[in-house]
């Protein structure tokens, strides 16, 4: 089935007696064992499973043509279990340019017990030079967050290979309808589904789907499992009323967020703007291969500096000033102060999540903002 169709039958997994078309809500915690002990409904207990949570990470198995899934309460529970099922001594490659929530996560709870080397993972030929004989993962995003960057996809998971190595991809700007890593040789795909799979700013989650179930995934699920860090059946069910949707959302995303990154980069008030989908982009061909659209996320450089980025920020009116992305609102921020002190992001970077506004209303609100 094509994604579209998968997005709205994948996840209606059960039929109840009252025969719903829409899953219900299943709040219960436990659940009835059989004469002999086992429980033929098929759950045990809800922080081991739930019918809701079962829904979702089928469809989304199925739309990242996986093997199996694991939903997570948040996007940075569902990384931290990846990093947390690694041995202690292990040592990580992931990219220099990330989202910073990943990136602390490592550099502060796993210091202990993993090395890391921040990488340009987009310099293919440098990769070989940091794998060592405790390397066990390359950890990829692209999109990348702020910059945009992309990863050859492909070519980093002949190099994982080659090396057995586990390639990660942290899919979250493209979502599950523009980009599928497992189909272009990635073992493990991340998303933060509180952004475009979600898509309405109005539930947290995160979901990790495999291409295999390996003695890895099978800790990962344990972790899931045992550490309980698992959505409510409410926010299983918003997420799966979401994905039914979410190819036709993001059809509306790539379209606005290419019209606008059009006019900001003819705009004599913006230095740069990244976006994948423009030709000036310098992994637009590898963007092309291996995405079917480019996605709602660009980043922008406002001439003169850090203050009159946050001008904008502070003048559009359209543009809600607020974290997070893939929502049906357009969101903007300032990167660098939300990232902190040590950011390596550009003081004058915006980021903008471009929603499903009229795309004219969009841009007459940067131009009278950048006016």
């Amino acid at each position: 089935m094509k994604p579209e169709t998968l997005a709205i039958h994948s996840g209606n997994l059960y039929e109840s007696s009252t025969k719903d078309v829409t899953p219900p809500i299943n709040l219960s915690t436990t659940f009835f064992r059989d004469e002999d002990g086992g429980y033929s409904g098929g759950h045990m207990y809800s922080r081991v499973s739930n019918p809701n949570r079962s829904a979702l990470e089928q469809v989304l198995t199925d739309l990242e043509h996986g093997a199996d899934a694991c939903a997570f309460s948040s996007g940075n529970t569902a990384g931290m279990s990846l990093f947390q099922a690694l041995k202690p001594g292990s040592h990580i490659i992931a990219p220099d340019d990330m989202y910073w929530g990943f990136k602390k996560q490592l550099q502060s709870i796993f210091a202990d017990t993993l090395t890391i080397d921040f990488i340009d993972l987009t310099d293919l030929s440098s990769i070989p030079d940091y794998i060592r004989e405790n390397t066990v993962l390359i950890w990829v995003e692209t999109p990348s967050n702020p910059l945009l960057k992309i990863t050859d996809l492909k070519a980093i998971a002949a190099i994982a290979k080659e090396h057995k190595l586990v390639l990660a991809c942290d899919s979250t700007f493209a979502s599950p309808c523009l980009q599928n890593p497992i189909a272009l040789g990635a073992d493990i795909v991340m998303h933060s589904s509180t952004k475009y799979i979600g898509g309405h700013s109005d539930v947290l989650g995160g979901v990790l789907i495999t291409a295999e179930k390996t003695p890895l995934w099978e800790k990962i699920r344990n972790i899931q499992q045992i550490g309980g860090a698992v959505p409510s059946p409410f926010d299983c069910f918003l997420l799966l009323r979401s994905i039914k949707t979410l190819p036709y959302r993001m059809r509306g995303h790539c379209e606005n967020g290419m019209a606008l990154a059009l006019y900001l980069e003819q705009h004599p008030k913006i230095e740069g703007v990244f976006y994948p989908g423009l030709p000036t982009h310098p992994q637009y061909e590898i963007a092309r291969q291996q995405m079917s659209g480019f996605g709602g996320m660009l980043s922008v450089l406002v001439a003169g500096g850090a203050d009159e980025a946050r001008k904008v920020v502070n003048t559009v009116k359209l543009f809600a000033q607020a974290t997070s992305l893939g929502g049906v609102e357009s969101l903007i921020e300032h990167r660098a102060s939300v990232e902190g002190p040590d950011t390596k992001t550009p003081q004058n970077l915006i980021r903008v999540s471009v929603g499903l506004e009229h795309i004219d209303d969009l841009i007459a609100d940067f131009n009278q903002a950048l006016a």
